[in-house]
């Protein structure tokens, strides 16, 4: 069974860096775009980036483009999301997704889930 681990959440002021990582198990998942998703309270699951299963295709969402960066150095390592320059409204809990053959920036384009990790970003 396939299985999404995220790590690196925790509570940082604004302005500050925080990367996350995301380690996959079970079935290869190799050839797989993978992507992140955040979700505020009350708020619907947002996209924030996605990677290409090769690593050298990446697309962000506009509020993240320029501050955000995610990376994995080939297919079979884990998937990581750089965020500088944190602010207040980044607050949420950010999901690692994979399961797509191509980059999707909706929810339902992905067939596995982590189960997240928060992220707080104190003004």
């Amino acid at each position: 069974q396939t299985q999404l681990v995220e790590s690196g959440g925790g509570l940082v002021q604004a302005g500050g860096p925080l990367r996350l990582s995301c380690a996959a198990s079970g079935r290869t998942l190799s050839t797989y775009a993978a992507g992140w998703f955040r979700q505020a309270p009350g708020k619907e699951r947002e996209f924030v980036a996605a990677i290409k299963w090769t690593g050298n295709n990446a697309y962000y969402a506009d509020s993240v483009r320029g501050r955000f960066t995610i990376s994995r150095d080939d297919s079979w390592s884990p998937v990581y999301l750089q965020m500088n320059s944190l602010k207040p409204d980044d607050t949420a809990v950010y999901y690692c997704a994979t399961g797509s053959p191509t980059i999707v920036t909706t929810p339902r384009g992905y067939n596995y889930w982590g189960q997240g990790t928060q992220v707080t970003v104190s003004s």
